[in-house]
């Protein structure tokens, strides 16, 4: 039984790559499109960007350099779990669902395939860490790897659950708008919330999103940890991020057990 489990979550999450590998829309959706909001949202606030509580200048590019990081993992999350309503609409998920395998091995298939995706684009990006000046360090960036996978997990999950419920692309896409990106936007990628309306630090203190990007902030920042004042610690933030893939993955499989396909 174990083997057969193992053997469907092995096949789906190799037939996400694959797919991901085949559609090259999909890699320029999912990674140019985050490059280009840092390079343009980044240039145009330039120098006059200031963290809270302090009066020098600060460099744009460089603090919203961890919210692209958590915009390509949303992406390709969303972009992978969109797939699902497509395999629908070709039969190929009812043909999966009558398999003789319990459907939490569908779930963990398709949500490790998304996460690997996301993971993989992320660590691309990585890279550039330097050229935003980020002083990373090896121990940052093998920690900003293990936050990157812990949060591609949570939202590629989250992007299942709305999947599994959805039997159209354009309800999905409303819902992504309406859901998915207003979670990044109030995740602390694109300003702090201490610079924040009350309301908006409010909604973002209750942001699951919000420490992962702030998990991400601290292991980017090792080697200068007084550039990330103000966050929340890092047990707390990786905590909520874990919580929060955990009960996403459960409601994923709940909703996947209930689909007739």
């Amino acid at each position: 039984m174990m083997n057969i489990f193992l053997l469907s979550v092995g096949t789906l999450w190799q037939r996400e790559i694959i797919r991901f590998l085949r559609q090259r829309s999909r890699i320029i959706g999912a990674f140019g499109q985050p490059i280009l909001f840092w390079i343009l949202l980044g240039s145009g606030f330039g120098d006059s960007f200031r963290l809270p509580g302090t009066s020098a200048e600060g460099d744009y590019l460089e603090y919203f350099y961890p919210g692209i990081l958590a915009m390509v993992i949303l992406f390709t999350a969303i972009f992978s779990t969109i797939a699902i309503i497509e395999d629908r609409k070709e039969h190929f998920l009812q043909a999966v669902l009558v398999a003789p395998v319990p459907r939490s091995a569908i779930v963990i298939g398709q949500a490790l395939g998304g996460t690997t995706l996301a993971l993989i684009q992320g660590v691309i990006l990585l890279t550039a860490a330097p050229f935003a000046g980020i002083p990373i360090t090896v121990q940052g960036a093998l920690a900003a790897v293990i936050v990157m996978a812990l949060l591609a997990f949570a939202l590629t999950s989250l992007g299942l659950v709305l999947a599994w419920r959805l039997d159209s692309t354009q309800g999905f896409h409303a819902l992504m708008n309406m859901l998915l990106l207003p979670l990044w936007l109030l995740s602390g990628a694109v300003f702090p919330a201490a610079s924040a309306h009350p309301l908006l630090g409010w909604l973002m203190a209750v942001n699951p999103v919000a420490y992962g990007v702030a998990a991400l902030r601290r292991c980017l920042y090792l080697a200068r940890p007084e550039a990330v004042l103000g966050l929340p610690d890092l047990g707390l933030s990786l905590l909520v991020t874990v919580l929060f893939g955990l009960l996403a993955f459960l409601a994923a499989v709940r909703f996947a057990e209930k689909s007739g396909g």
